[in-house]
């Protein structure tokens, strides 16, 4: 099968050949996917997609239009792809599960502990021959109350490192974890109660129409003024003005995020030379009490070889005729 692999980077490509072998017939292409880039795709029945490619309905309808049958994204998160209008215009798209739920939910408490023991500010301090330690006093974790939004396969994870800290966790989810409940002592609540209740909250949820801003001004007014807030999962669930406001206004001690709500167009580029014009993400990064990583949690070499196979394996079934366990909506083609 041919396929044109859009946002390829560098330290994805070998990984994809090695597993592809000679099976497939695989373009790599830097550029992303929109409107604009979508006409790279005639001549291909397939293409791989990454979390910040443009899959909407007017992008769908192009590829429709050039030939493209099937769509394969090499991430776990599928807000980018309208999947109802690729199912009715007859486009089968699959995604990448449990690539690196590990590999999130270690970058999750790495966050957690650098804001927290101040370790960029150290490292920083040391290199400049300053050894004082008046500005890197942090705090335990054991014994400290953490809520968890969202206990699915990253939330769960993160649930037994905080517990193995001795932490208290308390979480909010739609769907509760009754083995966790059991064998964690986690405590289920409502969101509210989570935020004031926790010294540090760890969002672990997907974004979704309801998740889209949920983190907002009213929810950090009833947060403890010296919590932590840590985001692994995708920026738009923190509406990052108000974020600001409260880390400015002292009613919210920091942020740890590893996305932001704007980062199409900013992240996965080096724009060292060029500069930056999002004037909310350049006022963010002035902020002492943020940490901000480029969308690097998943990046670790176990992850980069799940995600290769993964994608290789929904274009082998594809090829084959036969059912795709990750498509989206499988069910209705797996007999």
């Amino acid at each position: 099968m041919k396929v044109l692999v859009y946002s390829a980077k560098d330290f994805e490509i070998d990984n994809i050949k090695k597993v592809n072998g000679n099976k497939h017939k695989i373009t790599f292409v830097p550029d992303k996917l929109d409107s604009n880039t979508a006409v790279m795709a005639a001549g291909y029945e397939a293409i791989s997609i990454f979390s910040n490619d443009d899959a909407s309905l007017v992008v769908l309808e192009i590829l429709k239009d050039l030939g493209v049958k099937y769509i394969t994204l090499r991430a776990t998160g599928y807000n980018n792809v309208s999947i109802k209008s690729a199912k009715r215009i007859g486009l089968r798209v699959a995604y990448a599960p449990e690539y690196s739920p590990h590999a999130i939910a270690e970058h999750t408490i790495a966050l957690l502990l650098a804001l927290n023991r101040k370790l960029i500010q150290a490292h920083e301090q040391v290199h400049q021959y300053n050894f004082l330690l008046d500005n890197l006093v942090g705090f335990d974790l054991n014994g400290k109350t953490v809520g968890v939004f969202g206990t699915g396969r990253i939330g769960s994870i993160v649930v037994r490192i905080l517990h193995a800290f001795g932490c208290k966790v308390l979480a909010n989810d739609v769907q509760k974890n009754q083995y966790l409940e059991n064998h964690y002592g986690l405590e289920y609540v409502t969101l509210e109660e989570l935020c004031k209740r926790s010294d540090i909250v760890s969002i672990n949820a997907p974004l979704t129409y309801d998740t889209h801003h949920i983190f907002r001004a009213s929810l950090f007014k009833l947060m403890k003024k010296d919590a932590i807030l840590i985001n692994t999962a995708r920026g738009a669930i923190v509406k990052t003005k108000d974020v600001i406001n409260a880390l400015k206004k002292g009613n919210l001690a920091g942020y740890a995020t590893d996305v932001y709500e704007a980062e199409e167009g900013i992240f996965f580029k080096d724009n060292s030379r060029t500069g930056i014009k999002d004037e909310q993400l350049l006022e963010l990064l002035s902020l002492p009490n943020v940490l901000l990583t480029p969308h690097q949690a998943f990046a670790t070499n176990e992850a980069l070889d799940r995600i290769a196979e993964t994608t290789i394996y929904n274009i082998d079934c594809w090829q084959e005729g036969r059912g795709c366990k990750n498509e989206l909506g499988y069910e209705t083609f797996v007999s």
